[in-house]
């Protein structure tokens, strides 16, 4: 046994607490990604319980083994593989009945099977009492009692687990029974196909295959091999049908849903009169139609107070640091030994790469307080609110699982459209879901927000644009269903799960792969576009300037001013003489350019030729701000880009900024998968002319009646205070 790795299935229905137990037995040796053609999650982990090696394979949360939608399509073929030792099926304790219902499908794979009631201390709560041996004898599986929050439970489970892997023969599952004439059609066909002496048959009962074909399973039913046993299959259906009066998966479904019953009326019992349960109390108002949406708005606008208030601490630590590390490699440099390497590592790598990497806290934040909202059952809570509220915008119920991943990527938010069945709101939501402000367009408002606004109004601000974000999403929606893709949709089925504490684990991983992801992005793509940025705001080099800056900055020092005069005096010079660098180069050229179509929404060049490096990747264009303002403050300890933004824009502007970063075309990779998914190159350009020009007639209305206005035009934030900058003048009469 000690050479063979023990393969066990986690299954269980969404909701089930199947992820916290997966945590617990594998800690982080994890490995997760995504089922080939669907953007299903693939999890799989492993572990050792003794001398075993263990490999544990997550299935995504289903309610049975049919065919009906992704998630049970790729748990189908995953159990059909015929490699896993052990099928581990999680049950919500509190809600087996319905849970028990995957457990009846499960058992015709002639598997051995471990059942983990989990969340057993729930059941309690609720007055239930178990009596585990009878549904062991029911099921033919051992039993164990779980709470995958505490742990409790967990190391019987992994002495079951044991006990199974080291049996030779271990116990079978007991097979329900579905009526003498439907057995009758089961033994006929089961016949028939263990005649073929398929391959399949070897890894899984020839009983289980003659189900799904008596079933009219298509997974099964559309694969050549069990063609021939359709036409058989309706036969038998016919005389089902005529004998019980209802078609055979009926009849099926419900003997699984009798012996179900009856195991639960004989094993389980209940101590005293059900009282009302929190979740109950908790969803007369969290759901209720007229203050569900309002309380919906409430949490994010806290989340986002929540993210601003504490993350501003390691932000400020992290952008101290920065700016150190850049001062400590300017001081410890030779002096007029490759200065282009110099400037490239500070103002490039460090001033770009620092740049998106302070913003970090913020992000961390954000999806610390998604994960305990999502582990604490609101999430699902607030995707059933706005399921009634998105179908008067013509949007699918399931329309909102995808927008709802925007906010984190649009990416798999576009992927996960694979899920929506109709093909008009498929494509209604791939178009919209950009608008859902992604995690990647954090850092821009992390950045321009503090800079421009009270700390009061912060979070107010960044619930605003993540806000005009779904108002933008719902309006296109509604014209688009209205006009191209009109068409019926369909009724979306979600469950609510009770409410309940998130385990710290799950947090934690969840974190860890985001701020995995984050890094990795910021280590690759972001660190090569900061060096291309770099070298396109520094060439061509300009050698001849509007004034001999030189010989301006030796008359200053020689003067007779004070101090602070020459200081002042000083740093104007080279913000000047940067600028004229900056509008020489390439950067500065093509910022130019855009400048005259952007300026009437209140953007220069610096911020216009932010706007194409952002096309790659939105937090680019934090990178190349960054680039643009770090040799005017590379040696200040107390001057920051938000302090340079403040001297530069007024509020109106960065909050224009903010808007049209929101709704402008997304980064490169989502028109990619836009593509794909859409299967056309049309659609793809037509989603670009459709963001551009909502982007811009937007920013353009909000920067012109703010400016009329009078709204924003004026700092809101006291003056960032000044700190003198003293450079040298080099030979060549540059600055250093």
């Amino acid at each position: 046994m000690e050479s063979k790795v023990f393969r066990i299935a986690l299954a269980g229905n969404p909701n089930c607490g199947k992820t916290t137990i997966f945590n617990r037995l594998t800690g982080t040796r994890q490995h997760v990604g995504n089922y080939p053609g669907v953007t299903v999650e693939r999890k799989t982990g492993s572990c050792r319980i003794n001398d075993f090696r263990v490999e544990i394979v997550d299935l995504p949360g289903i309610y049975s083994l049919s065919s009906s939608s992704p998630e049970e399509k790729v748990a189908f073929q995953e159990l059909l593989k015929g490699d896993i030792d052990l099928i581990l099926n999680i049950i919500d304790a509190g809600n087996a009945q319905r849970n028990m219902y995957l457990t009846t499908q499960l058992t015709e794979l002639d598997i051995p099977m471990l059942l983990a009631f989990n969340m057993i201390d729930d059941a309690e709560k609720q007055g239930l009492v178990f009596d585990f041996q009878k549904l062991e004898g029911f099921f033919g599986s051992p039993i164990v009692p779980t709470v995958g929050s505490t742990g409790t439970g967990l190391e019987e489970l992994r002495r079951k687990i044991y006990e199974i892997g080291r049996d030779p023969s271990p116990q079978r599952p007991v097979k329900p029974k579905y009526g003498p004439k439907t057995d009758e059609a089961i033994r006929a066909l089961t016949a028939g196909i263990e005649a073929l002496n398929l391959p399949e048959t070897k890894r899984i009962p020839a009983r289980y295959f003659a189900i799904k074909v008596l079933e009219d399973d298509p997974e099964i039913c559309l694969r050549p091999e069990f063609a021939a046993f359709c036409s058989e299959a309706a036969e038998w259906r016919k005389q089902i049908s005529a004998r019980n009066g209802m078609n055979s998966r009926t009849l099926m479904a419900d003997f699984r849903y009798g012996v179900i019953a009856g195991a639960c009326r004989e094993a389980i019992t209940i101590s005293n009169d059900r009282r009302r349960q929190l979740s109950d109390v908790i969803d007369k108002y969290v759901t209720n139609r007229f203050l569900g949406v309002p309380i919906f708005l409430l949490m994010m606008y806290l989340v986002f107070q929540f993210t601003f208030a504490v993350g501003q601490y390691p932000m400020d630590w992290l952008e101290a640091f920065f700016g150190w590390l850049g001062r400590t490699v300017n001081e410890v440099w030779p002096v007029g030994q490759a200065e282009f390497l110099q400037r490239l590592l500070v103002e490039g790598i460090i001033g770009g790469v620092g740049g998106v990497l302070v913003f970090l806290p913020n992000i961390l934040l954000l999806f610390l307080s998604i994960a305990i909202l999502e582990g604490t059952g609101y999430m699902a809570r607030a995707a059933f609110i706005m399921d009634g509220f998105m179908h008067k915008f013509g949007l699918h119920g399931k329309s909102f699982i995808p927008m709802l991943l925007g906010f984190g990527c649009s990416v798999p938010a576009v992927m996960a459209t694979r899920t929506i069945d109709n093909e008009s709101d498929r494509k209604t939501t791939i178009m919209v879901v950009p608008f859902m402000s992604c995690g990647a367009r954090l850092p821009i408002y992390a950045m321009l927000i503090p800079a421009f606004f009270p700390e009061k109004f912060q979070a107010l601000t960044m619930w605003i644009i993540y806000l005009i974000g779904i108002v933008v999403a719902l309006g296109c929606a509604l014209l688009l269903k209205s006009t191209i893709f009109k068409g019926e949709g369909e009724v979306f089925v979600m469950e609510l799960p009770p409410y309940r504490w998130p385990t710290l684990r799950s947090i934690l991983i969840l974190m860890w792969e985001k701020t995995s992801m984050y890094l990795h992005k910021a280590g690759t793509l972001i660190l090569l576009a900061s060096i291309l940025l770099f070298v396109i705001n520094t060439f061509p080099e300009k050698k001849s300037f509007s004034v001999d800056y030189p010989a301006e900055i030796a008359k200053v020092e020689h003067s007779v001013a004070s101090e602070e005069e020459k200081a002042g005096e000083l740093s104007r010079l080279n913000a000047e003489q940067k600028g004229e660098l900056l509008e020489y180069s390439i950067a500065g050229r093509i910022g130019k350019g855009l400048e005259v179509v952007m300026k009437p929404l209140g953007f220069d060049w610096k911020v216009s030729s932010a706007l194409i490096g952002a096309f790659a990747a939105k937090e680019l264009f934090v990178a190349q701000l960054g680039i643009l303002y770090s040799v005017e403050d590379a040696e200040s300890e107390e001057s920051t880009l938000q302090s340079a933004l403040q001297k530069n824009y007024t509020p109106l502007q960065g909050f224009c900024i903010m808007l049209f970063c929101l709704l402008t075309v997304p980064c490169i990779a989502t028109m990619a998968v836009v593509r794909r998914e859409a299967n056309s190159w049309k659609f793809m350009f037509a989603q670009i002319a459709l963001y551009t020009v909502i982007a811009y007639v937007v920013t353009l209305v909000v920067f012109q009646a703010g400016s009329v206005l009078d709204i924003g035009t004026k700092p809101f934030l006291p003056p960032v205070r000044e700190t003198a900058i003293v450079r040298q003048a080099m030979p060549d009469g540059g600055m250093r």
